[in-house]
C-alpha cells in the first residue's frame, strides 16, 4: 500500500537491497518470504483481501482473530483441542495454533477489546497448571530444519555466531548478517556428526530457507557436501514442561533412563515414547520450568497426544497455548524472535553475544561484532514491572524518562504466577545502567514502570535443571 507517503522508504530499502544486498532496515512486514506458496492461491487471495479491505479502516484489537482463509493448515489433533478442550485458535503462516482452551465453557465468546481480555481467566489457569504440575504446548508453530552431509558442521559453524553444539546436546545459535545485526535465534540439535536440527519460527521458512541456500558452497566445489531439508511440516510434537513432566514423561519411556543425569539440560536423545519410535526429545523449555520437547513423524502426532494425555490429565497437567506461553516466558523475562529479536538489533543490544562465540576464526557477522563490543551500544533490552491493572503493554509503547523518549516495548504480558503486569523492551544504555523510575504509555495513559533487576521468577534458573 506504499504512495507518496511512504515511496521515499519504500525505495531506499530496495535499493539498498539491491546494491548492498540487505535493504538496511527490517523489512520483514513487506517481504514476499513472510508468505508460503499458500498464499498464491486464487481463493486464499480472494478471501483475505476481500477481509482486508472490510477492515482497512476499522480498528482491529489486538486480540481479534480475522476468519479469512482459515482454518488451511491444521495438525491431526486439531479437532482433539477444538472439541474436547474448546481450543481458540491463532494462526501463523497458515497453520491454525492454540490460544488458549475454554474447557467446559464452549460457549465463551472473547470480548474485542484493548485492555486485558476476558480470556484471561483460562490463561491464568494454563499458567497455574504449568507452575504446579506440567503443560502441554503444541510446537507445530516451530520450524525444523535438518542439515547432512559430509560438511554440514564446517557449513554451520560458518552461518552460526555461535559454537556448535558436541553429539547429542543443543544450543542456542545465534545468527548474524555481515553488518553484526540479527539474521536469527536459533536453536541447534546434534543428532550425528554430520547431521542437525536447527529451530526456528514456523512463519520464518521461506526467510530462512532463502538465507541458507543463498549461502551454500556451489555444487562441486570444496566442501559442498552440504544438505539442507525442510522438516516442518514432517516432524512435529509437544512441549512437556514444569515440575512433573519428567514424572510424566518417565510413564512413556519404558525403563529408558530420563533422570537429570542421565538426560540433563540441553541434552538430546531419540528413544521410545509411547508408540513412537525414535521420538527426537530435547531437555529444554521456555516455560522456565523442567521440560521436554518431543518431535516424531506428523502421522504419529495424534497418537503421541493422546499418550500424553493419558499419562498427564491424572498428575494435573493441562493444555496450554499461547497466551499461556507469552505469559510463562515474560515471567522468566526470556526474549523472543519478531519482538526482541529481529533484523533492528544487535546480539549486544538484546544480550544474545554472550553466545557469540569470538574466538571462531570465522563466521558472518565477526568483524561487526567484535567492533560492537569493543563499542557498546547505544541502547539495551531490559525487562520492566509495570504499574497498571487491567491493561498490559504492546509492541512500541513508549518509555519515558523525565519528559524524554528513552526507549520503547517489543512485547508485555500479564504474569499471572508472579502477579505482575511485565514488559521488555529497548531503552538507552545510561537509563538501562541507572534505574530510575520510568514513564511506560499503555493505551494512552502513562504508567510507572521500573527496571527490574532479574526475572520475577526463578532468577537463578534452578527449575530448569531440576
Amino acid at each position: 500500500m506504499a504512495g507518496f507517503s511512504q515511496g521515499g522508504g519504500v525505495g531506499l530499502s530496495l535499493a539498498n537491497w539491491m546494491t548492498n544486498g540487505d535493504p538496511g532496515f527490517d523489512v520483514f512486514g513487506m517481504d514476499v518470504a513472510r508468505y508460503g506458496s499458500y498464499a498464491a492461491n486464487n481463493q486464499y487471495l480472494k478471501d483475505t483481501t476481500e477481509q482486508f479491505y472490510k477492515k482497512r479502516f476499522i480498528l482491529t484489537h489486538p486480540n481479534e482473530e480475522l476468519p479469512a482463509g482459515r482454518p488451511f493448515k491444521a495438525t491431526a489433533v486439531y479437532d482433539i483441542m477444538k472439541d474436547r478442550y474448546g481450543a481458540r485458535f491463532g494462526v501463523t503462516y497458515g497453520m491454525e495454533f492454540p490460544q488458549y482452551f475454554t474447557l467446559n465453557e464452549k460457549n465463551f465468546t472473547e470480548i474485542p477489546t484493548q485492555r486485558r481480555s476476558n480470556a484471561e481467566k483460562f490463561v491464568a489457569g494454563e499458567v497455574q497448571a504449568c507452575r504446579s504440575a506440567a503443560g502441554l504446548w503444541e510446537t507445530a508453530i516451530y520450524g525444523r530444519y535438518e542439515v547432512t552431509g559430509r560438511d554440514a558442521a564446517k557449513w554451520l559453524d560458518y552461518m552460526m555466531a555461535s559454537k556448535l553444539p558436541t553429539v547429542g546436546r543443543m544450543r542456542l545459535a545465534t545468527m548474524l548478517k555481515p553488518n553484526g545485526q540479527l539474521m536469527g535465534d536459533l536453536t541447534i540439535m546434534r543428532l550425528a556428526d554430520d547431521k542437525f536440527w536447527i529451530t526456528g519460527s514456523y512463519y520464518l521458512q521461506a526467510w530462512h530457507q532463502r538465507w541458507f541456500h543463498s549461502h551454500l558452497p556451489a555444487p562441486g566445489s570444496a566442501n559442498s557436501d552440504v544438505n539442507i531439508t525442510n522438516l516442518s511440516d514432517k516432524m512435529i510434537g509437544f512441549s512437556l514442561s514444569g515440575p512433573k513432566s519428567r514424572e510424566i514423561l518417565s510413564k512413556l519411556c519404558g525403563d529408558r533412563d530420563i533422570s537429570h543425569k542421565a538426560l540433563p539440560f540441553m541434552a538430546v536423545s531419540t528413544m521410545d515414547v509411547g508408540m513412537s519410535r525414535d521420538a527426537v526429545v530435547a531437555r529444554v523449555s521456555l516455560t522456565g520450568e523442567l521440560g521436554y520437547e518431543i518431535t516424531v513423524p506428523a502421522s504419529e502426532h495424534r497418537a503421541l497426544y493422546e499418550a500424553l494425555l493419558k499419562a498427564g490429565e491424572p498428575l494435573g497437567m493441562q493444555n496450554i497455548g499461547n497466551k499461556a506461553l507469552e505469559s510463562l516466558r515474560h515471567e522468566k523475562g526470556y526474549g523472543i524472535w519478531s519482538t526482541e529479536f529481529t533484523q533492528e538489533y544487535t546480539p549486544g543490544m538484546c544480550g544474545l553475544d554472550k553466545y557469540i562465540a569470538f574466538e571462531k576464526e570465522h563466521f558472518i557477522g565477526k568483524e561487526a561484532a567484535l567492533k560492537e563490543k569493543s563499542n557498546p551500544p547505544a541502547q539495551r533490552l531490559v525487562q520492566l514491572a509495570v504499574d497498571t491493572t487491567d491493561t498490559d503493554c504492546r509492541m512500541l509503547d513508549p518509555i519515558w524518562y523525565n519528559g524524554k523518549l528513552v526507549g520503547s516495548v517489543t512485547s508485555g504480558a500479564y504474569g499471572h504466577h508472579t502477579g505482575r503486569s511485565l514488559a521488555l523492551g529497548y531503552v538507552d544504555a545510561e537509563i538501562a545502567s541507572l534505574k530510575p523510575e520510568l514513564l511506560v504509555h499503555v493505551v494512552g495513559e502513562p504508567k510507572k514502570a521500573k527496571i527490574l533487576e532479574a526475572s520475577p521468577y526463578d532468577p537463578a534458573s534452578k527449575r530448569l535443571r531440576l
